[in-house]
Parts: C-alpha cells; sequence; structure tokens
C-alpha cells in the first residue's frame, strides 16, 4: 500500500471511529499510530508516539510556553464567573436595552458577546447566562422557546470573540499569529452579536406575543449599572487591547488579566476562597481534557505530514479545476456534517492539518481561514443532534425539552448564515484589522 493510500485509509478510519462514539482522544490516536506502524514500521511508531507529549510541554520551551495561553484564559474566565461578573454585565445590557419589546432577549445576547471578551469558551458563556438570564426571563414571561434558544446561540460568541480559546488553538495548529487571529475574528464576532440582536428585533415584530416590553429605565440608573461593568472592561484591556499595544505578549497578557480578576474578586468581596479553588479546579479539567485530545491530534497530524495527503487533495482540487466557491461549499458541508456529533477542538484539529493546504491554493488567507472555522464551529455549537450549548442550557432548564431549545435558535442560525456568506464574499472583514494592527 503506497503512503498517500494509508493516508486516506487513516482519514477514513478515524471518521468511522468517530462514528461509532469512539472518545475523540482515542479515535486521533489510534488512527495516528496505526497508520504511522504501517508507513514507518513498529520501532519508529514508539519512538513518535513517546515524544511528541515531551516536545509539546518541554523539549521546544517556545511551544510550551505558547500553550500556556490556554490554562490562563480559562482560568480567567472561571474567576470572572463565580466573582458575580456576569450578572453584574447582565443587569447593565438589561438597563440599556429597556424599554424595548424583548428588552431581556436582546440583554443576554450583549452581555454574552461582553463577557466572551473575558470568558474565551461557549461552554462557560452558556452555562453561566443560564444561570443569570433565563429565570428573569422565565419571572417576566418570556416564551421558553425563545429565552433557552436566545441563552444557547449567543453563548457560541464565546469562541469567536477574542479572546478565544479555539483562536488559540488555531494558532498552534496552524503556526499562525494569536494577534492576528484576535484581530481578525473582533469584526466578525461584533458583527454575529448585532445579527442576534436584529433576529430578537424581528421576532418581536412579528411574534410579540413571544416576549413582553418592559418598562424602561431612568437615564441616572442605566449610567450606573453600566458604571459596574468597569470590571470586565479592565480585563479585557489587559487581556486584549494590552497585546495590540504592546504591553506584553499573549501569554504574558493572559497571565496579567488572569492575576487581575482574582485580585478585582478578592477586593470587590465577591470571590472567595471556596470560588477561587472551583475556578481552579475547572480549568485543570478542561486543560487535560483539551490537551489530551491535542496530543492525539498532534499524532494524527504527523502521520498526515508524513503521508503528504493534504498535498495530494491540494493538487487534486486545483487539477480538477474547481472554482473556489465550490471548494468552500464543500468545506462548509463538510464542517456542518462534522458539527452535527463533534465539538468545536475536536473538529479543529481533524480537518485543519486537511484544509489547510486546500484552502492556500485557492487563494485564501490562513488568518481568514481561522476566523471561517471558528464561524463554523459557532453553527455546530447550536445544530442537533450533538448542538453543546444547547445541551448546557437544557441541563441547567431540565424542564425544558431538548427540541424546544433547539426551535428556539433556529431563526439565530439565519445570523450565522449571513455572516459566512459575508465572510465568503468580503474576505477583508478578517483580514482588514489585522493588516491595520500589524
Amino acid at each position: 500500500m503506497s503512503v498517500g493510500m494509508i493516508g486516506l485509509v487513516s482519514v477514513i478510519g478515524l471518521l468511522a471511529l468517530m462514528m461509532l462514539r469512539v472518545p475523540i482522544a482515542t479515535a486521533l490516536t489510534l488512527s495516528g499510530v496505526l497508520g504511522y506502524a504501517a508507513a514507518q514500521g513498529w520501532p519508529v511508531t514508539f519512538r513518535t508516539l513517546a515524544s511528541i507529549p515531551y516536545e509539546l510541554t518541554g523539549a521546544n520551551p517556545g511551544v510550551a510556553y505558547s500553550f500556556t495561553v490556554v490554562p490562563l484564559f480559562i482560568f480567567m474566565g472561571a474567576v470572572a464567573s463565580r466573582a458575580h461578573m456576569s450578572s453584574e454585565l447582565f443587569a447593565a445590557a438589561n438597563a440599556l436595552f429597556s424599554g424595548i419589546r424583548g428588552a431581556l432577549a436582546a440583554a443576554t445576547i450583549g452581555s454574552c458577546a461582553a463577557f466572551s471578551a473575558i470568558c474565551g469558551s461557549s461552554i462557560a458563556t452558556a452555562a453561566t447566562f443560564s444561570r443569570v438570564a433565563i429565570p428573569e426571563m422565565r419571572r417576566y414571561g418570556y416564551d421558553m422557546e425563545l429565552a433557552t434558544g436566545s441563552v444557547a446561540a449567543a453563548g457560541t460568541l464565546g469562541i469567536l470573540i477574542p479572546p478565544s480559546l479555539i483562536l488559540v488553538i488555531y494558532s498552534l495548529v496552524a503556526e499562525e499569529s494569536i494577534k492576528a487571529l484576535f484581530a481578525a475574528a473582533m469584526i466578525p464576532g461584533i458583527a454575529l452579536a448585532i445579527g442576534y440582536v436584529v433576529v430578537i428585533a424581528v421576532l418581536a415584530r412579528i411574534r410579540p406575543h413571544l416576549m413582553p416590553a418592559s418598562p424602561a429605565q431612568p437615564l441616572g440608573e442605566r449610567v450606573r449599572a453600566l458604571a459596574g461593568t468597569w470590571k470586565l472592561a479592565l480585563l479585557f484591556v489587559l487581556a486584549v487591547v494590552g497585546i495590540y499595544v504592546g504591553w506584553f505578549s499573549p501569554t504574558e497578557a493572559a497571565a496579567v488579566a488572569s492575576a487581575a480578576a482574582v485580585v478585582i474578586g478578592f477586593a470587590t468581596r465577591r470571590l472567595t476562597l471556596r470560588g477561587l479553588w472551583e475556578a481552579g479546579i475547572e480549568t485543570v479539567q478542561t486543560t487535560a481534557m483539551l490537551f489530551i485530545i491535542v496530543i492525539g491530534a498532534f499524532i494524527f497530524s504527523r502521520l498526515i505530514v508524513l503521508t503528504q495527503f493534504p498535498g495530494a487533495l491540494a493538487d487534486w482540487v486545483n487539477g480538477a479545476g474547481l472554482a473556489p466557491w465550490m471548494v468552500i461549499a464543500a468545506i462548509v458541508a463538510l464542517y456542518l456534517l462534522l458539527g452535527t456529533f463533534l465539538e468545536e477542538v475536536s473538529t479543529l484539529l481533524i480537518t485543519v492539518p486537511v484544509l489547510l493546504p486546500v484552502v492556500k491554493g485557492i487563494g485564501y488567507d490562513p488568518i481568514w481561514f481561522g476566523v471561517f472555522v471558528t464561524v463554523m464551529s459557532t453553527v455546530g455549537l447550536i445544530s442537533p443532534p450533538v448542538g453543546l450549548t444547547v445541551f448546557v442550557v437544557q441541563s441547567q432548564n431540565p424542564e425544558v425539552p431538548l427540541e424546544k431549545i433547539f426551535r428556539g435558535v433556529i431563526p439565530f442560525l439565519v445570523a450565522d448564515i449571513v455572516l459566512l456568506i459575508a465572510l465568503v464574499a468580503f474576505p477583508a472583514l478578517a483580514t482588514w484589522l489585522p493588516k491595520v494592527l500589524a
């Protein structure tokens, strides 16, 4: 069997294992190890298998240092949540939107977007605002389909608006600048949040019975509520703005912002020692889960590089004379398929090593592709049957049937689709800001 055929069989085997519900880390490692053994023999395979975890953590200080961004951003979001910054943010957004029909739903979108700027995780964002926003919407008589659907959809902003864990992992896999990727995602992230608010406004007009109008709050109360978000604003400045103005490297920014979150939490007496301990445990568990998947993905990626499968696929695409839009349409279909049964990190780690050379070959920027992949991940997060943010919301509200939440997210998928079309038609939406800030 040729090396190229081994690569193809390994990819098919990986997909088969995933269909059989084998844990993604196991599927990646098993496919990579067996394929590597078929191509290079078991002695070389065992040496490679033993070396990859060490290379990721100690042998290459630059790589190990880059990976420290992941637990630091996870920790910052966990501390901010336990310091009740999310509830203050929701109160401020509610004050800002008060006086219009659907104010609480719009406030949920706005507060999720702002919280995403310090969290980086869709699951954490959805879980946080399930506890904060849904009880308020229930109290004011919102339809539960809309209430839960808006939280599940808004939670997806956690992986698009910087600092995004998905973009951090993409930068490590694709060897692209974290700073450039954060800048590239800023405009699409804000555009998607605005798109979700527009969906709320349209629903308020055509189905007003789903959401009541809320009384307008006085200007003074709005100003006081907005002033209470200074903590999140400070963390955003440290974690994101600090990178662009040259104060910190990405890892330094994550460390400084995480430390600031702890100091602010204790100084305002909103964070307890128990909350800090829980944030640490959550960080360790989430980081361990991600890194086990990353190790499996790097093993599989080594095989893919060895077999030159991505290059062969890129040559085939170029030789077939397919129009770029046809290739992108096929990639969209693939991500929609994978998004129905995989979470976003696994999807990225499996597809990027294979598809990035193809995308480069048809003339698209790898920074653009990072944003494109992330937007596709937001679609997968609310797509049946897996839709992780939908399951997170349902776990917090077990009395709401799962199918009802999925119906609630359908209108918000329109905004995702519009953003995807805009990104493909106008790549500058993702590439303009990184060039300006370079």
